[in-house]
């Protein structure tokens, strides 16, 4: 896997992955950001949200449950000092679909959050408090 991100002005950067997609990052207003992008670290944080959605949804779908739909919703703390990385994050998934069963919605968080979604591991093994739970919820 490889990417570039490429300086476009002030704190404004552009990044290209594999996949050819670009995604538009800026810094915060105070360092002279405009709101032209992400902030990096959101973007990493969203990261995190889609590798282990996919996984949800892929494992739900795998054992044959009717899932319609699937948000994360993650909440972040950082350090209050340089370098300000993530010390928690929690990941609360509301799982959309029929008749689902709550066995197989827990087994599906679980196996993303303990063997599958690598951005989770990897974060977690760097000393950041990951979490997570789920609500279901009864419908299209």
């Amino acid at each position: 896997m490889r990417a570039s991100v490429n300086w476009i002005d002030n704190v404004h950067f552009r990044a290209v992955a594999d996949s050819g997609v670009e995604v538009p990052m800026d810094g915060p207003t105070d360092a002279g950001g405009q709101g032209r992008g992400a902030r990096p670290m959101e973007l990493l944080l969203m990261g995190l949200g889609g590798c282990t959605s996919y996984d949800v949804v892929t494992i739900l779908r795998k054992s044959r449950q009717d899932v319609r739909g699937c948000t994360a919703e993650l909440d972040a703390e950082r350090a209050d000092t340089e370098p300000k990385v993530f010390t928690r994050i929690h990941v609360h998934f509301k799982v959309r679909g029929h008749n689902l069963d709550p066995a197989r919605v827990a087994r599906a968080v679980s196996l993303s959050a303990d063997k599958y979604c690598s951005a989770s591991i990897m974060l977690g093994r760097g000393g950041v408090d990951v979490t997570h739970d789920f609500e279901i919820i009864e419908g299209d």
